[in-house]
């Protein structure tokens, strides 16, 4: 399996992700050939050599020929006016539905920042020039790599504040925030920011997995050279390589997980329905419980958390302030998940979900929908049992 592995260390940016895929091996000529497709008007494309605390690396620059600057204007282009710009232009239709997926993430974030339908909104920063260029030039790259699987570590965010068109934010910026949810991020590296809207849009779309490491061969290297000259490198580092051959299927998903434990004998057992209501609400993947044996033969009860490693700190929390523990056992663990997809079957009495598992793309196992078996036994008088019945006999 070919794999792209970002080491977003150093966070990232749409032109730091093109200048390192090109780096990696993508043809300039390819690139600059297809972006000319695009009707966006003079500008002219600058891609060199560069070096950032001693590491070399390519740098991808736009230069907006109007005004012979650094492309940083606030294009009045709004998400229809681009979308209608990619849909006409000449370059093939996955590069297209590639760009579109990066350009709605960006949008929907704005949107919900400023409380607009998401075809309302203007873009301040996504209607630039240059953000055209790095993201439907990042589409064009990975189109050009036909890699099987992307895969990125936590993403680096910087710290310090930054100047927005609406005022000054903390670090990370309010759109970067909105498009990081539910990502693996750092943070504190340096002050200043490291991962730009467009960067993490880039990743949010096309990143199947964050891990930390990945064990794979890296065959090849790039590295895009970024604005700034910080005490770590501003570079992004890409890696492009061959996953080992026992982890060729990818209708099995492995994630790097965090599991957090605690024993309890002195709390009513009211209690626990409340805190994993509130674990669950916070993004935990399973929350369990478990019958034990404590010393002095005291029964107890093992309290299971499982969830990202960036969410431990929210699950603690709570551990903490709704349960009577004093301590907790926090380990790393690895979650493998089987390809799923959701279908819906029509039955005699109505409609209800199946949750299917494939293996090596074939179903091997379904699982009925229990709320949908519920709600159907409650509206036609009947019992769960004769929903499943039903189903199982005619499956």
């Amino acid at each position: 399996m070919k794999i792209l592995y970002y080491d977003c260390f150093a966070g990232i940016s749409g032109d730091m992700n093109l200048g390192a895929l090109i780096d990696l091996g993508v043809d300039q000529k390819y690139l600059l050939a297809e972006l000319k497709k695009l009707n966006i008007g003079q500008v002219t494309i600058k891609i060199r050599k560069d070096q950032r605390k001693g590491i070399t690396g390519t740098k991808f620059e736009v230069i907006d020929d109007s005004t012979k600057t650094k492309s940083k204007a606030h294009h009045d282009r709004s998400f229809k006016d681009i979308i209608h710009l990619i849909k006409n232009s000449r370059i093939n239709e996955q590069v297209k539905e590639n760009s579109i997926k990066i350009f709605t993430i960006l949008a929907k974030a704005e949107a919900k920042i400023h409380g607009r339908k998401i075809n309302d909104v203007h873009f301040h920063e996504i209607g630039a020039i240059d953000s055209i260029v790095d993201i439907v030039g990042a589409a064009l790259c990975l189109d050009y790599l036909k890699v099987d699987k992307i895969i990125s570590s936590p993403v680096q965010v910087g710290g310090g504040f930054v100047k927005c068109a609406h005022g000054i934010f903390p670090v990370p910026a309010p759109a970067t925030a909105e498009i990081l949810k539910g990502i693996p991020t750092k943070a504190g590296a340096v002050p200043v920011e490291t991962a730009t809207p467009t960067g993490a849009a880039i990743l949010a779309a096309t990143v199947s997995e964050f891990i930390e490491h990945i064990d794979f061969t890296a065959l090849k290297i790039g590295y895009g050279i970024g604005e700034r000259d910080t005490d770590i490198p501003n570079v992004l580092r890409v890696s492009l390589g061959e996953m080992a051959e026992d982890l060729l299927d990818d209708t099995v998903e492995e994630q790097k997980a965090c599991l957090i434990e605690c024993n309890i004998d002195d709390m009513n057992p009211e209690m626990y329905e409340a805190v994993m209501d509130d674990l669950f609400a916070k993004g935990a993947h399973d929350v369990f419980l478990t019958p034990i044996i404590m010393k002095k033969s005291r029964p107890a009860t093992k309290l299971s958390v499982l969830c990202y490693a960036g969410q431990k700190g929210e699950m603690c929390e709570i551990l903490w302030r709704q349960t009577t523990t004093f301590g907790l056992r926090i380990s790393k663990v690895a979650k493998k998940m089987l390809a799923r997809e959701v279908t819906k079957r029509k039955t005699k009495y109505g409609k209800v979900s199946i949750k299917n598992g494939y293996l090596h793309g074939k179903i091997i196992k379904s699982k009925l929908e229990y709320e949908d078996c519920r709600r159907l036994a409650k509206e036609k008088g009947v019992t769960i049992k004769e929903i499943y019945d039903n189903i199982l006999f005619h499956f």
